[in-house]
């Protein structure tokens, strides 16, 4: 099976495209960009969503929900965001369907049924949740108001790819509400904070915390803080990003509270997401040209144990004897599949579970069963070695503890050998086109210098890296004073 995938080195896109198809993830729908997410790739996005979920209401947040339908008026109200979204929103103007006089059996839309305001299908919510916090806030004790909601958005896409970027796909979006700047700051920061600690602590990828630049800040945003990771081919992925909103959306929906001492304030606000582009980031960062190479956290199946016999007697034997293994791993926790399935055979078997990523595979056959021996093969290194019985489940507890940090090691040391500082506009050309990778240059702030940058090189400024070190230099293009280097890359 992973034979027949195209070699990264060779077409980078094209692997990545085979590789999400053929290890089961997703496939393009019958609707124009957006995709069907098949169980297995659909388990990982489970399995990411429950880890955030914890992690969200361990600070404090409360899941709701919203809906998918803004009015016109509502998603105008703050200019920016409105602005932001417009060329991306799919847009309803009728409720009605009727039969096609001029066409037998064919529908068309009922002219008679045109909506009084137009809705759009939300892109983003700050718009509907705003009209929304009018209603739950009126005194400095309804505050914090922090709130999350996992839910689809659609963005019409003109070029779409599987969970990359899609004209439909799924998030969670936090909207929380404050009484004071600095609040609403910190949990901007919190909540970049625990994308970052998902995203490295779970994902195995590392990620490079930063602010946006201005041209680059969420439509209606005051700041955008990121998480940037870096794929095998050199570009940059926008993991995750948190916003501090300011008051422009409090102002625009009239959203005010009493004080403590009795004046009226408007509130201060965030709004924080990550999609199913993480599990786009997932295969980007660590698969290889067998297939996927998946984290033991976020893997729908940790370890599959294959049987290898030549009849019915020898299997029920190795069933016997892995039904104990299977008890006592599930026990620790580990997610288990005994693949006895007598319709593939066993090279088979191990090549689909080579290119579906999973971390570990035990064979075992007859003469293990003598031996009191079982194969073990990591997928992250492909190494292949013979372990007891009596210490298996043991040993595979913590194999899958070295799997996760071998795979995140792995990961930061390709982004050391991938970050470099020019201070040349010759030298940051050329490491964009022949290295790639995150590129630290100086800039001289201007949204002017970024646009021409970005038109020459296609490299945009991903983020300024938090607690980042000031030094003098000289803008890269321009030659303008500089007082620190920012983060240049190409990017999906």
């Amino acid at each position: 099976m992973s034979k027949n995938l195209t070699k990264r080195e060779v077409d980078y896109s094209k692997w990545y495209n085979e590789l999400v198809v053929k290890a089961d993830l997703a496939e393009n729908s019958a609707v124009r960009g957006c995709m069907v997410i098949k169980p297995y790739g659909y388990a990982i996005w489970e399995k990411m969503q429950a880890q955030l979920d914890k992690m969200f209401k361990e600070t404090g947040h409360e899941n709701a929900y919203f809906p998918l339908f803004v009015p016109k008026s509502l998603f105008e109200a703050e200019e920016k965001n409105a602005e932001g979204f417009a060329k991306e929103c799919a847009v309803v103007t009728h409720y009605r369907l009727q039969n096609d006089p001029d066409n037998p059996g064919k529908l068309r839309v009922d002219p008679t049924a045109k909506l009084e305001e137009e809705l759009v299908v939300r892109p983003t919510s700050e718009a509907i949740i705003w009209n929304t916090y009018k209603g739950w806030i009126q005194s400095y004790r309804d505050l914090p108001l922090l709130i999350n909601q996992w839910a689809n958005v659609v963005r019409w896409e003109m070029r779409t790819r599987l969970f990359l970027r899609t004209a439909e796909f799924l998030w969670q979006e936090g909207h929380t509400a404050h009484a004071t700047k600095n609040e609403a700051v910190s949990e901007a920061l919190q909540m970049q904070k625990v994308y970052a600690d998902f995203a490295e602590g779970f994902m195995a990828m590392p990620v490079i915390k930063g602010s946006k630049s201005e041209s680059e800040r969420f439509a209606g945003a005051d700041d955008t803080y990121t998480i940037e990771a870096l794929m095998q081919d050199g570009k940059a992925l926008q993991a995750g990003t948190s916003h501090f909103l300011g008051q422009n959306f409090a102002k625009a929906f009239d959203v005010k509270y009493t004080s403590k001492e009795g004046k009226q304030e408007y509130v201060w606000a965030t709004s924080w997401g990550v999609s199913t582009r993480l599990i786009g980031g997932l295969i980007m960062t660590h698969s290889d040209d067998f297939g996927l190479v998946l984290p033991p956290k976020l893997a729908p199946i940790q370890v599959v144990i294959v049987p290898i016999y030549k009849d019915e007697k020898q299997l029920e034997a190795i069933s016997e004897r892995v039904g104990v293994f299977v008890k006592e791993l599930r026990a620790k926790g580990i997610s288990v599949k005994f693949d006895d399935r007598d319709t593939f055979r066993p090279g088979a078997k191990f090549a689909e579970y080579e290119l579906k990523g999973v971390p570990i595979r035990i064979a075992i056959g007859n003469r293990d069963l003598e031996n009191n021996t079982v194969e073990v093969a990591r997928r992250d290194t492909l190494e292949k070695e013979t372990v007891s019985q009596d210490t298996i489940v043991d040993f595979v507890a913590d194999l899958l503890d070295k799997i996760q940090t071998n795979l995140f090691n792995r990961a930061i040391a390709y982004r050391n050998e991938h970050t470099t500082e020019v201070d040349t506009f010759e030298e940051f050309k050329n490491v964009i086109e022949t290295k790639g990778g995150f590129v630290s240059a100086h800039w001289d702030g201007t949204a002017e210098t970024e646009d021409k940058i970005k038109e020459l090189t296609k490299a945009t400024i991903r983020c300024i890296p938090l607690n980042n070190k000031i030094e003098e230099g000289f803008c890269v293009l321009t030659g303008t004073k500089s007082t620190q280097r920012v983060l240049f890359a190409k990017s999906y």
